[in-house]
């Protein structure tokens, strides 16, 4: 038995031992014979290493699988080596279940403490105060097929750097986390068999989906809290041009945390899997707010936003459309979707080249 970096698995390997993700859910059985679809699928749930059965007898310790990542090594491929990253894995899933009896009581009991919801995020910001080290945290822990309350952890970790970029003051910035961890609240007034269907939702399905934001803001009135989170709840599927729900608002109409949150809210929901569908390319969501942001969100929040969001993919490794791989070396600013690759000695301009797109951060 001996243990092999995930980026050095062939097909016809048997696993030595079960593998389980980070949060303990069991992905590969002992004795299973590897095939391509089941190394990406350690490669998804972001297993570095895993025993496989041989007659060697050798082991790696975690510091010289470490130091074996090539520098060839995806972006990815690093991030999820790092002590760092494997703390912040360890400390989300321990937010999560705090995060979970927070939310139960504020539905069940009708009792809500702020600064315990609040604790949740800022234990996850503490020592990463870089933006750009949340989203690599992220984008790596993208097994999470949770649309409440993972997502909700989400969005509020999204929206306390969102703010930090908009240069809020303290006192709004906790509000913004707040709402962030808030404004799905009302899905847990939505009955289970709809809210983790795998697969598209129907008509009808979709309509009830659609009462949580007032199933949130009735559950908020409920209890003591500022009238900016119940309204967050309340708004945050609503759109500038006044194509959202539930009331068709216009920008004036909005609440300024709602706008926020929706760009949050909707970036993680495409980026994140669902039982029905993989995680969308950051950048294919890049593409789509370029495309309509301007007119369905707030230009003062979606132009910073993807300003900032951008950046953080820079040095990450891409697989484009035509099959080539590459690192990103260089934003455009002018087509933001659309930046700078280099695939070994040859250099990419996406935003020239008409058909070739990002199609997956690996």
């Amino acid at each position: 038995m001996s243990r092999i970096l995930t980026q050095n698995l062939v097909p016809g390997m048997v696993t030595a031992e079960d593998v389980y993700s980070y949060n303990n859910q069991l992905i590969i059985s002992k004795d299973t014979p590897l095939t391509d679809k089941v190394i990406t699928k350690l490669e998804f749930y972001s297993v570095l290493s895993i025993r496989i059965k041989d007659d060697s007898g050798s082991e790696l310790s975690e510091e010289e699988i470490i130091s074996r990542l090539s520098e060839d090594a995806p972006y990815s491929a690093k991030v999820k080596a790092t002590p760092e990253y494997k703390k912040f894995r360890k400390d989300f899933n321990e937010s999560l279940k705090s995060f979970r009896t927070n939310i139960n009581d504020v539905v069940v009991k009708h009792s809500i403490d702020a600064d315990s919801l609040l604790s949740n995020a800022y234990t996850l910001l503490k020592g990463n105060p870089s933006g750009i080290h949340i989203f690599d945290m992220l984008h790596n822990m993208r097994e999470f097929d949770d649309p409440t309350y993972a997502h909700s952890l989400n969005v509020a970790l999204i929206c306390n750097v969102f703010g930090k970029w908009l240069d809020m003051p303290r006192q709004d910035l906790h509000m913004l986390t707040l709402c962030g961890m808030l404004h799905d609240i009302g899905k847990m007034k939505i009955p289970e068999n709809i809210i983790s269907k795998p697969a598209k939702l129907s008509n009808e399905e979709y309509s009830i989906i659609k009462t949580h934001t007032v199933e949130g803001f009735n559950i908020l009135k409920a209890v003591d809290i500022d009238d900016h989170v119940r309204n967050a709840a309340l708004m945050h599927h609503e759109r500038c041009d006044g194509s959202g729900y539930p009331f068709g608002l216009t920008t004036e109409r909005i609440d300024r945390f709602a706008r926020i949150i929706a760009i949050a809210d909707v970036y993680d929901a495409m980026t994140s899997p669902r039982v029905y569908r993989g995680p969308m390319c950051p950048f294919k969501v890049i593409e789509i707010f370029e495309s309509e942001g301007l007119q369905k969100y707030d230009p003062e929040y979606i132009l910073v936003f993807l300003e900032y969001i951008v950046n953080t993919y820079m040095n990450n490794r891409v697989r484009l459309t035509n099959g080539m791989e590459g690192d990103v070396i260089l934003i455009n600013k002018l087509s933001l979707a659309k930046p700078m690759v280099r695939c070994g000695n040859h250099y990419i301009d996406l935003s020239r080249e008409k058909g070739i797109s990002i199609e997956a951060i690996i």
